[in-house]
C-alpha cells in the first residue's frame, strides 16, 4: 500500500511540473514558438507520464480513492509557486491547502 502512495505523490508531483513548465512556455512570443519551447515539451512529457501512473494507480486502487487524491496536485502546485516562482501565499491559499490536505486524509481512512 505504500508503494501505491508513493507513486500517487510522484504522479501529482509530475502534474504540478507540467503545470509550471506549461506556465514558463508562455514566456514565448507567438503559438508557433510555444509549440517548439522546451518547456511546452517538457510539460507535455510530464503531463503524459503522470497520466501513465494515474492508469497504473486505477488498475490497483479504487477510483473512489485515487481521483480525491489527486486532489494533492493543487498542494504541490502552491508549493512550487510560491518557492519557484515567488507567488504570494494568503491566509486564504493556506488554509485552503489545509483543508486540501484535510479531506484527502479523510479520504484514505
Amino acid at each position: 500500500m505504500i508503494l501505491y502512495f508513493i507513486v500517487l505523490l510522484i504522479m501529482t508531483a509530475m502534474g504540478a511540473l507540467a503545470s509550471v513548465s506549461l506556465k514558463m512556455a508562455t514566456n514565448s512570443k507567438s503559438l508557433l514558438s510555444i509549440l517548439f519551447n522546451r518547456y511546452f515539451i517538457l510539460g507535455g512529457f510530464l503531463y503524459f507520464i503522470a497520466a501513465l501512473l494515474n492508469i497504473w494507480l486505477l488498475y490497483y486502487l479504487d477510483y473512489s480513492v485515487v481521483l480525491p487524491l489527486t486532489s494533492l496536485t493543487y498542494i504541490w502546485t502552491m508549493l512550487i509557486a510560491y518557492f519557484c516562482l515567488k507567488e504570494s501565499m494568503s491566509l486564504s491559499k493556506f488554509i485552503g491547502v489545509l483543508l486540501i490536505s484535510a479531506g484527502a486524509y479523510l479520504v484514505t481512512l
